[in-house]
């Protein structure tokens, strides 16, 4: 064994230690969670069921998805609950090879990921899921019992609190892009337009289709595009004056 491949040795190592105490959490918060996995799917599934009509009920369609959807919520909630551990041992394992501006970087945006995430789930749920419900239930035929298989339910769900989760990331794709010197702030700026097309098209292609799905989605997406540009120009505003002052000294 050479002496090159030590490190690489230790590197592994500690990666795997990491991700076995990431998949610790994830295991912990969900066998906390399984005794109440179908209280957490009456839970997930309340903005649909007060949208149905009176005397109207979900589903089952198959034999076992009475036990497998509940489960697999509650897997999926769990991921989402242990993401703050999970981060903090990617943040444990990348840390040291970074620099320190680049480490008083990274802590605010893995901290603003995360809340963004979860405000991206938290307006989906409250906001989108009550008025997109509202309308599919209200535009259905007089003679069509609206009956939705819980299966089909959850994987509906799941993809939009995903896609809005992850269009909550805007800001935090914004700055990278910036700091690492893909673009600028005042390039996005003049690309203002194409981004808001862009963001209709986006909340169209991820939302069902009903207009106002795709308006709660892409306005949230340009209003955080412009969050990301807004906290883009002071980091590189703050940036100049911290080098600028580095010039002085040296001068």
């Amino acid at each position: 064994m050479t002496d090159n491949s030590v490190p690489l040795i230790t590197h592994l190592i500690e990666l795997r230690s990491r991700l076995l105490r990431a998949v610790v959490a994830i295991l912990v918060i969900f066998l906390c969670l399984v005794y109440f996995a179908n209280d957490l799917y009456h839970w997930i599934a309340e903005p649909l069921v007060a949208q149905l009509p009176e005397g109207s009920n979900m589903i089952a369609t198959n034999v076992a998805a009475p036990f497998f959807t509940p489960f697999k919520l509650t897997i999926v909630v769990a991921m989402a609950l242990a993401m703050p551990v999970v981060l903090h041992q990617a943040w444990g394992f990348i840390a040291p090879g970074l620099y320190r501006h680049e480490r008083r970087l990274a802590i605010p945006l893995l901290v603003m990921s995360v809340l963004l995430f979860y405000g991206g789930i938290a307006f989906a749920f409250y906001v989108v899921f009550p008025l997109a419900f509202s309308f599919f239930t209200s535009v259905a035929p007089d003679d069509v019992v609206i009956a939705t298989d819980i299966s089909s339910y959850l994987d509906f769900v799941l993809k939009i609190l995903f896609a809005f989760g992850l269009a909550f990331e805007i800001p935090i794709a914004v700055i990278l892009l910036c700091v690492s010197g893909v673009t600028s702030p005042a390039s996005l700026r003049k690309k203002r337009p194409y981004v808001i097309v862009a963001a209709f098209v986006i909340g169209m292609l991820l939302t069902p289709p009903d207009v106002i799905s795709q308006t709660l989605l892409a306005l949230p997406m340009w209003l955080l595009f412009e969050l990301g540009v807004l906290m883009s120009s002071l980091y590189s505003r703050q940036r100049d004056d911290q080098n600028e002052e580095e010039s002085d000294v040296k001068s």
